[in-house]
């Protein structure tokens, strides 16, 4: 089938020009799964969606990557990995190499001007005991700032800071996935002392009854980072999680971790992000982007901006490429592009829900492939059922301004789902040459300004 431009939806009446304009013509082997050959034009309604590539791609080609010296320093000299890394920061800085070989370790904090580099063969196994991430640091735990258990691998308030290599990481996440029926308790009090104004200082976890499970590598505050090459497994939760950086890569990166909440890479109220050429195989979003949680990310106030993901693959997890549900802060100029979304039970997903404020504005999901997902290839969903904790207010999230083109896909049980919020619809959705085969062709409610340039939907056989 084809919806040619200019199909719109209103709030309150369930995407019903939209739908009917699909659903209509929706038939059973319409479409062969190739594009048709043809000019790219763009959808009407949308033109600025033109800029965003541009103007997001130039935010990304003006990162510099990390300038670390040339110093070379073997842990093979040291009783520990942090031991060798805090000699090097001393003098200035270096390249810190882990040689082939199994090597055991506690967390590691890096520094400003040091690179840790895992040689192909070289394998960290990080300790499974708690007790071993303490004293507790400064973190965001699920978009709330507070004091936990240490990341695996941590850096904060540094400046050309990297992790690389062909190496492994291996975080013995299962010896902490066990805490995800445990944390209500500490979740719900870390929120509570959130909303209560309680100054950050003093909301200090880190004890097995709180249950609050670190990230497996995290920066915060950090500008000038990389992270590249290296294969990470089986992390506590989140696994690769920056928080409040600029000018980051990670790339090349391959994450295999299947358990609880084990999130492939969160950028979390960062600017100017790039995120290429990397593999996930996860326990729940490959990518998310987020900005704080509820009160305390209106109170942190920083979206996240500028984010760039390319040439990427999922091959399992929740959903392939997210925004949110933690969207407080604001997210903004994110361009996807040139990604293959496999087996993920959602393709595209942008979710939130009463209570968390904040926006997602002007994002482009372009050439995208989408296959044999379990639920919707593409979701724009403000109902989102998953909360850790639930909020004490209802304010909506505001969703403008998204464009999907050339996206392409079969095998789902929904190809399109756009839910707003009566109080706040969806508002400039654009699809151009979209091509999916899916068991049903769109959900819609609670939408304004929706329009559509050769979408191309068909019921799989």
């Amino acid at each position: 089938m084809r919806a040619e431009r200019g199909a719109a939806a209103g709030p309150g009446h369930a995407g019903m020009h939209a739908a009917a304009t699909i659903m209509a013509t929706f038939r059973r082997g319409a479409y062969d799964g190739r594009r048709p050959h043809r000019p790219m034009k763009h959808a009407q309604g949308a033109p600025h969606m033109s800029n965003i590539a541009a103007d997001v791609h130039s935010a990304i080609l003006a990162i510099r990557e990390p300038d670390i010296p040339s110093r070379e320093v073997s842990i093979s000299r040291y009783p520990t990995i942090q031991e060798a890394v805090d000699y090097c920061a001393q003098r200035g800085g270096g390249r810190v190499t882990v040689p082939e070989g199994h090597w055991l370790s506690g967390p590691i904090h890096l520094r400003s001007n040091v690179e840790l580099h895992v040689e192909a063969g070289a394998t960290i196994e990080f300790s499974p005991k708690p007790a071993d991430y303490l004293p507790a640091v400064f973190t965001r735990w699920e978009g709330t700032e507070c004091w936990n258990y240490s990341p695996l691998v941590y850096a904060r308030d540094c400046h050309d800071v990297a992790l690389t290599g062909s190496g492994t990481l291996m975080g013995n996440g299962m010896e902490w996935w066990d805490w995800k029926q445990a944390q209500k308790a500490g979740s719900q009090r870390l929120y509570d002392l959130a909303v209560a104004g309680t100054p950050v200082d003093e909301r200090v976890f880190g004890t097995e009854q709180d249950a609050l499970r670190p990230s497996f590598v995290q920066f915060v505050n950090c500008r000038n980072a990389l992270v590249e090459g290296v294969t990470l497994e089986e992390g506590p939760m989140w696994t690769i999680h920056p928080v409040y950086c600029e000018d980051l890569i990670v790339r090349g990166v391959r994450i295999n971790s299947i358990g609880p909440n084990t999130d492939g890479c969160n950028p979390d109220s960062c600017r100017n992000v790039l995120i290429e050429g990397c593999r996930f195989n996860t326990g729940d979003d490959c990518i998310a982007i987020d900005a704080g949680l509820n009160e305390d990310g209106w109170r942190v106030n920083r979206p996240c901006e500028n984010v760039e993901i390319s040439h990427c693959t999922m091959l399992g997890g929740h959903g392939g490429i997210s925004i949110g549900s933690m969207v407080s802060g604001g997210v903004r100029n994110v361009y996807a592009h040139d990604c293959s979304l496999v087996a993920v039970e959602r393709g595209i997903r942008i979710k939130s829900m009463r209570g968390r404020g904040g926006y997602v504005e002007d994002a482009l999901f372009e050439n995208l492939t989408i296959k044999a997902v379990k639920y919707e290839a593409v979701s724009f969903n403000m109902f989102y059922p998953s909360s850790t904790v639930e909020p004490k207010n209802a304010a909506p999230s505001a969703l403008r301004r998204v464009t999907l083109r050339h996206v392409t896909g079969s095998g789902a049980a929904t190809a399109l789902e756009f839910r707003g919020l009566p109080e706040e619809p969806l508002r400039g959705i654009a699809l151009d040459s979209v091509y999916l085969t899916a068991g049903e062709a769109i959900r819609s409610s609670d939408v304004v300004d929706l329009t559509m340039r050769d979408v191309q939907l068909a019921a799989e056989a």
